[in-house]
């Protein structure tokens, strides 16, 4: 039976006899020499990864300006930072977008300029006080103007992430990139063999303290990550680190096309092989990492699991769905992580990086909660009108004009002669039908692509749809194509207006 120590392990480090391997080469190793072979040769496995991680950001310590403030609104770069925790300092996340760029710019850009040594410009606000008389401030910033740049993300390097798939017939996009219609393609992310918590499930050597590769500098590992729920294997780290001492060949913004701004975060995490039960965790493969396809197309927090795969099937370009060959693509950079996990490596070998065992480890049977809602979740059948006015698509426009001037209803659902729906008309339609002289058939000028809802959606899901496709209201119907029911924008505001 292996048994090593810390203590022996750096001092191996320190006189550069130690054996460091990464985690891809350790699946060989073990697979030729066995666990206890492996642990015997090898001291120390190294990980890494490089992907978007949304739970990002940096506190940053100005310095006092002259005379002082006491910051109560902070833009960098005109985003906004958080400064409701002292004068002077100010939490900038990933995520905040611009608020002239909106998402073409956001706290990820402004913390990669920093890194690259370009200046932000500073706006403060303030109410002004006796010991901080100053209100307004504007000054412009590098990162070596600044007393503290720490980055500090409470949620990375989830244990494993679920793919992402869309059975919509429409496009949508998400943190996890473009999902094209009708099962088009699926994205994921994560390393898979080279993973840390993937590479130390069980959490042995990785927890509060652990010393670890982050942005190409050392940093620590805080603590568990928010939504950190090992029960399911779905473990995260909160880690800091200097952002002073880091690069951007580890740091880089992201967009995500109809989502926002992300920041790709490069860390390794150095597992040092104690005995033989870490020897054969850290002998994880593709083929062992495996999760669920979940349909994105569902807007919910419990979207539907299509089936399970491996990183194996995933990274191999394309996965099985219902018999139909689906490509894949990966949110996260494997080369970059194998580079990761090399540097590492290369670190420990000259002696510049030294192993350490954590405080405190990591949870390991916990999981996250779903929030807790004290009001009623909307949906479609609270707020619909039932009483709806419709019209044949054999009827002529003037019929349907009287029907609105009579009726007061600006939108007319067009039906087929077996009462499904046809199409839509609105008053519009009919106003510049007027306008061109024509009193034709209501179906030469109705809309025929018409956005509906279903009387069991939820409200937000359907006001979203009502905001990209830029219309004002839409017809429920039922799972035969017949109109049931009339939402809009009206019945939407007027029911947020009695909640607020």
């Amino acid at each position: 039976m292996v048994k090593k120590t810390i203590h022996e392990i750096n001092s191996k480090i320190r006189d550069g006899s130690v054996n460091v391997v990464t985690a891809e080469e350790m699946v060989h190793i073990v697979g030729e020499l066995g666990a206890e072979g492996a642990a015997k040769e090898v001291d120390v496995v190294t990980t890494g990864t490089f992907g978007a991680m949304c739970s990002s950001g940096v506190w940053l310590n100005f310095g006092h300006s002259e005379p002082p403030i006491k910051m109560q609104k902070v833009f960098l770069n005109d985003v906004e930072a958080y400064t409701g925790v002292a004068a002077v300092d100010a939490f900038i996340g990933a995520t905040q977008i611009s608020e002239t760029l909106g998402m073409d710019y956001g706290g990820a850009h402004v913390i990669e300029d920093l890194i690259s040594g370009k200046s932000v410009h500073l706006h403060s606000m303030s109410h002004g006080t006796d010991c901080y008389p100053r209100k307004v401030l504007d000054t412009t910033l590098s990162l070596d103007d600044m007393n503290q740049a720490i980055m500090m993300n409470p949620r990375n390097a989830y244990q494993k992430y679920n793919a992402a798939t869309n059975s919509t017939r429409s496009t949508i996009h998400t943190y996890m990139g473009s999902l094209l219609p009708s099962f088009g393609n699926v994205t994921y992310s994560g390393a898979g063999v080279l993973s840390p918590l993937s590479n130390d499930p069980d959490y042995m050597t990785i927890g509060t303290g652990t010393r670890i590769f982050l942005g190409g500098a050392q940093g620590y590992i805080v603590g568990e990550g928010t939504q950190h729920s090992s029960g399911g294997g779905f473990g995260t780290l909160m880690v800091q680190g200097d952002l002073k001492k880091m690069s951007t060949d580890y740091i880089r913004a992201a967009n995500f096309t109809g989502y926002g701004t992300s920041l790709y975060v490069g860390m390794g995490v150095p597992i040092p092989i104690l005995n033989e039960q870490i020897a054969q965790a850290t002998a994880v493969s593709d083929a062992g990492v495996t999760t669920k396809i979940l349909d994105y197309g569902i807007p919910s927090r419990d979207r539907p699991a299509i089936r399970d795969v491996t990183y194996e099937e995933l990274r191999s370009g394309f996965v099985d769905i219902n018999g139909k060959e689906v490509p894949t693509s990966s949110l996260s950079s494997f080369k970059k992580s194998r580079i990761i996990a090399n540097e590492l490596k290369d670190w420990i070998a000259k002696g510049e990086f030294f192993v350490s065992m954590p405080v405190e480890r990591l949870p390991k049977h916990i999981s996250a909660k779903p929030m807790k809602q004290t009001e009623g979740i909307a949906i479609v059948s609270d707020i619909m009108a039932v009483n709806v006015v419709t019209i044949n698509k054999d009827a002529s426009v003037y019929d349907a004009a009287k029907i609105i001037q009579d009726t007061s209803f600006n939108h007319l659902p067009v039906l087929n002669d077996d009462r499904t729906l046809a199409g839509i008309i609105t008053a519009w339609d009919i106003a510049k039908a007027v306008s061109l002289n024509k009193f034709d058939l209501v179906e030469d000028i109705m809309t025929r692509k018409v956005i509906t809802a279903n009387v069991d959606e939820q409200v937000a899901v359907v006001a979203r749809r009502l905001d990209l496709n830029e219309v004002s209201a839409m017809p429920v119907i039922n799972k035969d194509g017949h109109v049931i029911g009339m939402i809009t924008s009206d019945d939407i505001s007027k029911l947020y207006a009695r909640r607020s």
